[in-house]
């Protein structure tokens, strides 16, 4: 039998331990989206950047550089927390060109896709989501788009204007 570490007990840490080799088992960085439950739904909401990004979601699909654009925030960064809730079940993506379009999925539990409805609607009330989402209409409808959006294709907007 090997030791593995320097654990006091030696618990999990022989390499022919049954646990210890579930321990080291290692699991994929991205896992795919899972059922959203009330805990995943609220772990997604936990975040700020992560919520404002579902308040501009709920006008229609986004496309990533609009974000950055909006939220000022470097395109990684984005990038992740659109990952966390594509994973989350929230958020579901479509590819055009080099473009990453992303819009709100509404989970398939009627409980929590209710909870998410009344957050959203919470949320669109709030001072600094109405300002998000009229950067993003500033942005996306202005004369003259800012180089980083030159040849981006602009967000469908079209539930925001009606609801």
């Amino acid at each position: 039998m090997t030791r593995i570490g320097c654990h006091p007990c030696g618990y999990g840490r022989n390499s022919n331990d049954r646990y210890g080799r579930m321990l080291r088992r290692s699991l994929p960085l991205y896992s795919p989206a899972v059922k959203t439950t009330l805990v995943t739904l609220f772990q997604a909401l936990a975040d700020p950047t992560r919520l404002r990004l579902l308040n501009l979601m709920a006008a229609g699909e986004v496309c990533v550089c609009f974000f950055v654009e909006v939220f000022e925030e470097p395109q990684p960064k984005i990038s992740r927390h659109l990952a966390y809730l594509r994973r989350a079940g929230l958020v579901s993506a479509r590819r055009d060109g080099k473009w990453m379009h992303y819009s709100l999925t509404m989970p398939a539990d009627p409980a929590v896709a209710e909870v998410l409805r009344k957050v959203l609607d919470v949320a669109s009330k709030e001072r600094g989501m109405q300002r998000d989402r009229m950067t993003l209409e500033r942005v996306c409808c202005a004369a003259k788009l800012p180089a980083s959006l030159q040849n981006a294709p602009k967000p469908e907007l079209a539930r925001a204007r009606t609801s």
